[in-house]
């Protein structure tokens, strides 16, 4: 597997990255990695980089982009911050990856048995966790509202809305993703990754 060029990212479209990434996880679940030297890679990218995806995920050690999607060095932008959440340094990195770095797809990938989500569910407050967990709590309001009890269910389908809210406040607060995305110049799409098997679901 060759290291990502300025040539080879210019060429793919957001659908053959999405795509990329698809057949990594697969080859990831089947325990089977691509063929790459590292070392080499570390040579090939000491003079630029040209990452076709950023990947917003969370800080859990059980979910780390690179390997659930079998990338190399210089392939993705890993952003990772717990819960999947969205601020103002997070846009700023992404609007970097796509706009600047010419990155052609955003995923936002939430996981299963997330402990931030799980926090936030049970509405943990310590130190500067509160504040980050504030980001999460519209989601779990809104699955509250509907369950008599936030069980094993419901803190999962909170970390699934909780994906879908961090893509709607990246369209909302960056114009610059929200606009390469109307123009088809980026996909801007949300994930799940089951820890029990390792498989990523695309929504």
């Amino acid at each position: 597997m060759k290291t990502q060029t300025k040539k080879t990212q210019d060429k793919l479209t957001p659908k053959d990255a999405h795509v990329i990434l698809v057949e990594g996880n697969k080859r990831f679940v089947q325990n089977l990695k691509a063929q790459r030297n590292l070392q080499d890679q570390v040579l090939e990218t000491s003079t630029g980089q040209f990452p076709f995806a950023v990947i917003l995920s969370c800080i859990d050690s059980r979910v780390p982009a690179e390997l659930v999607f079998d990338q190399g060095i210089g392939d993705v932008f890993s952003v990772r911050i717990a819960g999947n959440i969205i601020n103002e340094d997070i846009l700023g990195s992404m609007e970097y990856a796509c706009k600047v770095a010419g990155s052609k797809i955003v995923v936002v990938m939430g996981h299963t048995k997330c402990g931030a989500v799980t926090s936030a569910c049970k509405h943990v407050e310590l130190g500067n966790i509160t504040a980050l967990l504030s980001k999460i709590k519209p989601a779990v309001a809104m699955i509250e509202a509907k369950n008599d009890e936030m069980n094993d269910k419901a803190i999962e389908e909170v970390s699934e809305l909780n994906v879908k809210f961090s893509i709607d406040e990246i369209r909302k607060k960056s114009p610059i993703l929200s606009k390469m995305e109307n123009d088809d110049e980026i996909e801007i799409v949300g994930a799940m990754y089951d820890v029990s098997n390792g498989e990523v679901r695309f929504f």
